[in-house]
């Protein structure tokens, strides 16, 4: 299983804000920025802090992208 942040760094563009807007209007530190910049896992109180930011609902800012398995 992994997880994209593509669609939070989309509506970023769309709103015009940049990650340190974010950063400032969430709360969150640069090293959270960093890991959904890689696409790697953040805990659930950053992405909840982000969400109340920017006033939309988790699956707005975040995807799971499931793999096929193997066999």
């Amino acid at each position: 299983m992994e997880i994209s942040f593509n669609k939070l760094f989309k509506l970023l563009i769309d709103r015009g804000m940049s990650k340190k807007d974010l950063r400032e209007a969430a709360g969150i530190s640069q090293g959270s920025m960093w890991k959904m910049g890689k696409n790697e896992f953040v805990s659930l109180d950053v992405l909840v802090k982000i969400c109340n930011a920017l006033q939309v609902d988790i699956g707005d800012i975040m995807e799971v992208i499931l793999k096929e398995p193997q066999g």
